[in-house]
């Protein structure tokens, strides 16, 4: 296809600064967003086994609601009976204590999880699943922002949205060579041309994929301002309300309600296909102490199912949810019930589902992480070929700069090609730094989960990865692209092992905390890549061309004007 070079050359530098732009958040979106994909065995795998007692049946289950009742009364502000115990829902019932109202409207808090001895005695504990997964998620989702929610979100929005940007010029760009580079991969001595095919290639058999990722993550991070906007346009200002829930009664006013077993029964029945797992109890507003009724008009308590349908997508990460009357199982909101929604709440679902590959089970979850791992890949090589064109552009002026001056009668000879700008050497540092810091940062912490115990908190797995995230970035910055680039690589490489590494010790110590070797197999992958990736960086400091800010004894090649 014929492109007008004027035109190919503006898209050339959109797509370019764009990328520099974006690319290093990307990177870090697009790594942890991989991880995201096996959040369960990850967090299976940091997570201490539980202290409680074997949680009692379903059919005594409503012995265990009555007793945490009774001696927690703040449970009544809502709990919930968990269906299927794993490593993740440890406990039967479970509840949380938020400390204040900003903790509440976000659902953090204590977690307070409860059973039964084989006494009949209740236990409760607060020590729980590790939160390193929720954590890894939180940097996917704010792109690695150390930022309030509400602060992140808008600025990985307009991070998005060059993301888009960058795709339609990318592919602009890419138009004239299609037919003749689509499939090609030159691995020689041009590592320029090398780096271009891989990064050509990667992005045009992924840009379904991207294009996905990118529209999916605008849409998540405006949509309290396109809730406002359907609002003003139909008449109803501001995102949907938050579900008010009722404030905490003191236990002995809990309605008469169905059993856990017989509302999963009656949800299965009115949904079929639907498996619940979880079922989360709350008063309704208009129940004060949670008293009273089941009635339509609003009193009473409802229970919200979430589980899944092979079948559909689904709205969150994890689940679908179907909301019924605790008292009656009746159902009455299926806004987020895969396969029951209306025409607008199913297109909302859809990208939601399209982002979290949530439909067509394992499969498509592996080709999602492969793809997460395979965009920050793209990130990365697109900061290095725009250093590497940096670097041409400047040695291609000095040369005519150098003819032009043998033209005008100058002497002729060799001419020095300007050093590397601080900008460019700036940005290969942190081109380095930043992608390599987080592989380690989040390895670190991810390991150090199995340490902490029940000192784990969401905050200081925060204080861990950004502590070896800035520690991997300031190194690059004083050691320089060329140096640090092997070095933090073989440092990563390390910290991947202490994944494996750190299992192999704590299940010697702790029978019974083995956790998913998938976890641990990736790791020693991704460390073995890594390892490769060192050696060819240390080979190119040392053997590759020395005007190059890979190069680690960085000069000017010596440039001769043309005739001279």
């Amino acid at each position: 296809m014929k492109v007008r070079t004027d035109i190919l050359r503006m898209y050339k530098e959109i797509h370019g600064w764009v990328g520099i732009v974006s690319g290093l958040a990307l990177f870090i979106g697009f790594y942890a967003g991989a991880l995201t994909m096996f959040e369960g065995p990850v967090q299976q795998w940091a997570s201490a086994p539980p202290q409680l007692a074997p949680s009692p049946s379903l059919e005594r289950t409503p012995e265990l609601v009555e007793k945490v009742l009774a001696a927690h009364p703040e449970a009544a502000a809502g709990y919930t009976v968990n269906l299927h115990i794993d490593a993740t829902h440890p406990a039967r019932v479970t509840w949380t204590v938020a400390e204040d109202e900003h903790a509440a409207e976000h659902g953090h808090g204590t977690v307070h999880y409860a059973s039964l001895t084989p006494d009949g005695a209740l236990q409760v504990e607060t020590r729980g699943p590790s939160p390193v997964a929720q954590f890894i998620d939180e940097l996917h989702r704010q792109v690695g922002l150390p930022l309030d929610h509400e602060i992140a979100m808008p600025l990985m929005g307009a991070v998005a949205l060059l993301y888009v940007i960058a795709l339609v010029s990318g592919v602009i760009v890419l138009l004239p060579s299609l037919v003749k580079d689509l499939f090609a991969l030159r691995v020689g001595r041009n590592v320029k041309r090398m780096w271009l095919d891989a990064h050509n290639v990667l992005g045009l058999f992924s840009l379904p994929f991207h294009l996905v990722m990118a529209l999916t993550a605008v849409v998540f991070a405006f949509h309290d301002q396109f809730y406002t906007a359907q609002g003003l346009a139909f008449g109803r200002g501001g995102p949907p309300p938050r579900a008010a829930v009722a404030p905490a009664g003191d236990g002995a006013s809990l309605p008469a309600l169905l059993s856990p077993a017989a509302l999963a029964g009656q949800v299965r029945a009115a949904v079929p296909g639907f498996e619940p797992l979880q079922l989360a109890f709350s008063p309704r507003a208009g129940a004060p102490g949670g008293a009273s009724g089941g009635d339509a008009a609003g009193a009473g308590w409802v229970v919200r199912a979430t589980g899944g349908d092979p079948a559909y997508g689904i709205r969150t990460p994890l689940y679908g949810m179907v909301t019924a009357d605790a008292a009656t199982g009746r159902v009455v909101a299926v806004d987020y019930m895969p396969g029951r929604q209306d025409g607008w709440s199913a297109t909302v679902t859809s990208f939601f589902a399209l982002h979290y590959g949530n439909f067509g089970g394992t499969p498509v979850r592996w080709a999602y992480f492969l793809l997460g791992l395979a965009g920050a890949f793209l990130f990365y090589t697109g900061n290095l070929l725009w250093v590497e064109t940096r670097r041409r552009r400047e040695r291609r002026a000095a040369a005519e700069a150098a003819a032009a001056g043998a033209a005008a009668g100058a002497a002729a000879g060799a001419v020095g090609a300007p050093d590397q700008t601080r900008a460019t050497r700036i940005l290969g540092a942190l081109t380095v730094g930043v992608p390599l810091g987080c592989v380690a940062g989040t390895a670190v912490t991810l390991a150090a989960a199995r340490w902490l115990g029940d000192g784990a908190t969401e905050t200081l797995h925060s204080l861990i990865y950004h502590a070896v995230f800035l520690a991997g970035t300031g190194w690059a910055l004083w050691r320089g692209a060329a140096r640090a680039g092997w070095e933090l690589a073989l440092a990563a490489a390390l910290c991947l092992l202490a994944v494996p590494a750190t299992g192999l010790v704590t299940v010697a110590g702790s029978p019974g905390a083995a956790g998913p070797v998938l976890v641990e197999l990736t790791a020693v992958a991704l460390a073995v890549l890594l390892a490769g990736s060192a050696r060819a960086a240390r080979r190119r400091a040392t053997a590759g061309p020395r005007d190059s800010v890979w190069a680690a004894d960085a000069r000017p090649a010596p440039l001769r004007p043309s005739g001279a």
